[in-house]
């Protein structure tokens, strides 16, 4: 995020990028782990709330690389929420859900933000001087908070330990595939790293984003 920015826009562009990217990605690293909480709390495990997991405050969640990788790249991680799988009436069911529920949010927040970047900038149309410019940076507050809130939870869909996307595929995966699955997790996180190397997971959070971008678009002009 922040390297392309860089690198087209210069440093002014830099600055700007930065500051409306740096609360955008607080905000969706926050919600993507109090999502996962939320979801064991309601399956009954309270793990995460005697912990203090269950907020929207960052430095409860907040993993300083994954974050560096956030606001660079576009795609990262936080602290994993901690759940203990043995209070959920199904196990595998139960980690699978609260797995999914990061990315889910991530994906909700992402279309909502899309559809008020759209509304926004449709309003900004007729708007001059401060407030059309106070419109503008909102606008792109939103644009911004949509696509690394997506990115976050395309990434982790990626099914490679200790993302959730693994978490998710060992609620489906027979006993014996699952073992074997997970003895080659090493292999699969140096082969997560060749993809992002040579820009695989670019394209997977870019075909979701437009996907969503798309969706909300879609809805927009029907009542716009």
């Amino acid at each position: 995020m922040l390297i392309n920015s860089l690198f087209s826009d210069g440093i002014r562009g830099l600055v700007i990028t930065l500051l409306l990217t740096l609360p955008a990605v607080i905000l969706c690293l926050s919600i993507h782990e109090t999502c996962h909480g939320l979801a064991a709390y309601a399956l009954g495990d309270c793990t995460a709330a005697r912990q203090g997991r269950l907020t929207l405050d960052p430095m409860a969640h907040i993993d300083p690389m994954g974050f560096l990788c956030m606001l660079l790249l576009g795609f990262g991680w936080a602290r994993p929420v901690p759940v203990n799988p043995s209070n959920f009436k199904n196990r595998r069911a139960g980690m699978a859900i609260v797995a999914a529920a990061g990315p889910a949010s991530n994906f909700l927040l992402g279309f909502v933000g899309y559809l008020l970047y759209f509304g926004i900038s449709y309003s900004a149309a007729s708007l001059s001087g401060v407030p059309g410019l106070f419109a503008w940076v909102v606008a792109q507050f939103f644009r911004y908070l949509a696509s690394l809130s997506v990115g976050l939870g395309a990434f982790n869909l990626i099914p490679v330990h200790p993302l959730d996307g693994s978490r998710i595929l060992d609620a489906f995966l027979p006993f014996p595939l699952l073992v074997k699955f997970q003895q080659y997790q090493s292999y699969l996180l140096f082969g997560l790293i060749v993809l992002m190397w040579f820009g695989g997971t670019s394209i997977l959070i870019g075909t979701v984003n437009s996907w969503i971008w798309n969706a909300a678009f879609r809805l927009f002009t029907q009542f716009a």
